[in-house]
């Protein structure tokens, strides 16, 4: 009988897989915040134009990670089975698929005004975000290159390299929107068009180190030779796995989407203190999303093994170090709003106290949420680690946007609790999420998996 892992050995083979994993996407939501910290700074309506621009792009790019985050799985299962022709197969389709996908929803992100108008959103936050979007559009490609490759790495347990390009990508994203949104050092004062310029060529920067990586660290497998040549069937195998985890993952940034939109029909300040607040709360987040992929990967190798008993001791161990995080950040949102608002802000803004205000509410509902979003994150990376997506995704989807969106615009508008009732909304959906997927989780998904 195989010796079963006591909790510290889980405890330590966690933390050393996850917090490379962490701080790999802290570093990656670091770009998103630097844009929304300088430009609130420079101007709060360009933030606020920031937020639903930014939104829009983020819905379509998490969409067409789906076939990117599908590499993980299918790259991992050949390289064990020593077969590099089908690592080079199914990561090179993916990025076919990536940038058919880019191709498809460019047009969305050049022509925005009539999108963000069908929001519902304000003269001069659309012609902001139009501007925007019309240049940080084109990132699409290489940031779903990035995806791909980023993927196929992480399979073949290369994630340094991951984090420190990565790290490389934050320092010229601040870089350059300190140049270009406030024109210093001689550039131009291009304000939102400038933090879109430095967004692309972060996207690029960062795909050419890891397309360069890629190509001299793992030319065994020569991903980018003949390049050009279709394989149908890898395409296929990969677009059916990709598919459900971009729905799911779109369910859940369509509920944030959405709120975001229903701010932006409450004013300018609103949307703003919204964007400030889901920042804060997002980069939290990265945490309990870190922890949600070495979860995925410790599931997956109790799965191989065949082992419940690694399997649930596993789990419980990581859900206790993601709910430690989740009662830390309650109380950190709880204790020091005010502080934690006003960092986005310049002190002489002249709407600053009126932004603070608003988000003050906000933080509070955040800190709410904490516990729900981690909980749904952490379920969904357990369960794709022991290959269960297809029901996820309908748990998801009804969730968020059956239960979710109508909570928050009833809070919201018909109770006209405005920002706060439109939050406890998202609370409701990430809520009922957490709670089905963590009873798929331990009342199905454990059981199929023999006791080894």
């Amino acid at each position: 009988m195989t010796p079963q892992m006591t909790h510290t050995q889980h405890l330590r083979a966690i933390l050393v897989l996850g917090l490379p994993l962490i701080g790999s996407h802290v570093a990656q939501f670091a770009i998103w915040l630097i844009d929304a910290v300088m430009l609130g700074w420079y101007d709060v309506q360009a933030l606020a134009a920031q937020v639903i621009a930014g939104m829009v792009f983020f819905v379509l790019f998490i969409m067409g990670s789906g076939f990117a985050w599908a590499v993980m799985p299918m790259v991992a299962e050949a390289e064990a089975a020593g077969d590099t022709t089908q690592v080079r197969r199914y990561t090179r389709m993916a990025m076919w698929i990536s940038m058919l996908f880019g191709l498809l929803v460019l047009p969305v992100m050049i022509w925005a005004e009539a999108v963000l108008y069908a929001l519902g959103q304000s003269p001069e936050v659309v012609a902001l975000g139009a501007d925007y979007l019309r240049v940080a559009g084109w990132g699409i490609f290489p940031a779903l290159l990035v995806m791909v490759l980023k993927s196929y790495l992480a399979a073949l347990e290369r994630t340094r390299v991951v984090l420190w390009v990565t790290l490389s990508a934050v320092a010229v994203n601040a870089l350059v929107n300190y140049v270009l949104i406030f024109g210093h050092w001689g550039a131009p004062e291009m304000g939102i068009v400038g933090a879109a310029v430095a967004s692309v060529a972060v996207q690029v920067v960062s795909g050419v180190l890891m397309a360069l990586y890629a190509a001299v660290a793992t030319a065994e497998h020569e991903l980018f030779v003949r390049f050009w040549r279709p394989d149908w069937e890898a395409f296929g195998k990969v677009f059916r796995l990709g598919w459900p985890i971009g729905i799911t993952n779109l369910a859940e940034v369509g509920l944030f989407a959405a709120a975001s939109t229903m701010m932006g029909w409450l004013g300018t300040i609103p949307l703003a203190a919204h964007g400030i607040a889901l920042q804060i709360a997002s980069l939290t987040f990265m945490v309990h999303l870190g922890l949600s992929n070495a979860a995925t990967i410790r599931a997956g190798r109790a799965l191989g093994r065949v082992n419940r008993a690694e399997l649930v001791r596993g789990a419980q161990v990581v859900l206790a170090l993601s709910l430690g995080m989740a009662l830390l950040t309650v109380v950190t949102f709880l204790s020091v709003p005010e502080l934690l608002m006003g960092l986005f802000l310049s002190p002489d803004e002249p709407q600053r106290d009126a932004v603070i205000a608003l988000g003050v509410p906000l933080l509070a509902a955040a800190a709410v949420f904490q516990l729900a979003d981690a909980s749904q994150v952490m379920a969904l990376g357990l369960l794709r680690g022991v290959q269960d997506t297809r029901v996820p995704m309908v748990i998801a989807a009804i969730s968020y946007w059956v239960i979710g969106v109508p909570v928050s615009y009833g809070l919201g508008f018909g109770l006209d609790w405005q920002g706060p009732g439109v939050w406890i909304g998202l609370t409701v959906g990430l809520f009922l999420a957490g709670s089905f997927l963590m009873g798929r989780f331990w009342l199905h998904s454990v059981r199929k998996v023999p006791q080894g």
